[in-house]
């Protein structure tokens, strides 16, 4: 079996290594209105016990992915799915209260620094043009997917055998991921040509403006993800509350894995669409219905339930429409002797804003009372603003490179 790096064996088993480290990732998301009654938890703390695994992911990712220029970015991978396994588990089976809970889910933070970007970039690396868009796609449908059955299989679990259950099979798969990596990553160091100048000097990639481009427009991307990752079990179980959804209708942790599948067929067909209608046009489009659909969706709180239902799938299909086109644009935009240095540059601005939107829309829920549509209009709604800033910025950057 040829499992050489750059080859369809090697692309498929490294999209399943992520997949097994992804599993977990949204298990506290899934989970949270449980943890808000057990940790009696305002909004801010449960914004912060989300956010924080973005706030860990921001400073260890430049120093872990820009190690990957330096030495095998195998060591680094096992760091990451190591950590992660670590996290997870801990969290089943030692967090019982908000500040445990908080430290466990930075540890999960360093862990995904860790492994998704280096993962990404092993996949990467040995490929070119089309051929590295369409991997970079498919392991971000991969990640997607991960993520997306990640609210499934904690609400069964947790269903079955209790919400620590939960974490401990997110540990148990991300060990899977520590093997898999051990067993096919070589241990090779990068070539001379990515070695020289200091580790942590982004001035060459700062210089780079049509990599900065997509960098930015990675940033409001991933913010606006994580808002609705964040909340949207909760909103829609507050939701339904007020509005009873028909009795066939599955419960919130299944229905936002239907989303996440729905938005990983999309972020493929985005790429695609990228590819043919040009990247600029696709994630102009995605932003500006992401910006509208944001506030829509919040101020509908309490309307019938099939019509929140309908407006959560869309927005989160806007979002994932220019989820790939954007990594793969910073990735075919950077200098290859730089592309770990980019990628973490590009992945530490996009997990600062998935850090700062989970925490203001709990935020912003707690000063508008905590429940009904204007809290959850205003909690939603920032995020049309934010998306139309970064559109600005990234339109500009882009005219300047």
């Amino acid at each position: 079996m040829d499992l050489r790096p750059g080859t369809p064996r090697f692309i498929a088993a490294m999209v399943a290594a992520q997949v097994l480290t992804q599993i977990g990732a949204f298990t506290l998301p899934a989970l949270l209105p449980v943890y808000i009654d057990r940790w009696s938890l305002s909004g801010t703390e449960a914004g912060w016990l989300i956010g924080v695994f973005f706030a860990a992911y921001v400073p260890a990712v430049p120093v872990l992915l820009a190690l990957t220029d330096r030495v095998p970015a195998r060591r680094i991978y096992l760091v990451g799915t190591g950590a992660t396994a670590l996290a997870h588990l801990g969290f089943g089976l030692l967090a019982t209260d908000f500040w445990s809970g908080l430290t466990f889910r930075a540890l999960a933070g360093v862990g995904w620094a860790g492994a998704y970007m280096p993962g990404l970039k092993a996949i990467a690396d040995p490929l070119t043009g089309p051929a590295q868009s369409r991997a970079v796609s498919w392991h971000a449908a991969g990640v997607g997917f991960a993520g997306a059955f990640s609210f499934a299989l904690a609400g069964v679990v947790a269903a079955l055998a209790g919400p620590e259950a939960a974490f401990i099979t997110g540990g148990t798969l991300a060990a899977g991921a520590f093997a898999i990596a051990l067993l096919i990553l070589p241990d090779t160091p990068p070539p001379p040509r990515a070695v020289g100048g200091k580790l942590l000097d982004f001035r060459p990639v700062l210089r780079n403006r049509r990599a900065m481009a997509w960098v930015a427009g990675y940033c409001v991307h991933t913010l606006e993800l994580a808002v609705l990752r964040a909340w949207g079990v909760t909103f829609l179980a507050a939701s339904f509350a007020v509005s009873a959804p028909p009795t066939w209708l599955p419960g919130p942790t299944v229905l936002f894995t239907i989303a996440g599948l729905v938005g990983n067929a999309v972020s493929i067909a985005g790429n695609e669409a990228s590819e043919a209608l040009g990247r600029g046009r696709v994630v102009t489009i995605a932003m500006l219905s992401g910006a509208a659909l944001s506030l829509a969706t919040g101020f509908a709180a309490g309307a019938p339930a099939l019509l929140v239902l309908a407006l959560v799938l869309t927005w989160n299909a806007a979002i994932y429409v220019d989820s790939s086109a954007l990594t793969a644009g910073t990735v075919q935009a950077s200098d290859p002797a730089l592309r770990g240095a980019t990628m973490g540059l590009h992945s530490m601005a996009g997990y600062a804003g998935g850090f700062v939107g989970p925490l203001l829309c709990g935020a912003l829920l707690d000063l508008a009372g905590g429940e009904g549509s204007l809290a959850w209009g205003l909690a939603f709604g920032h995020v049309a603003l934010i998306t139309l800033a970064g559109l600005v910025v990234l339109r500009r950057l882009g005219r300047a490179g």
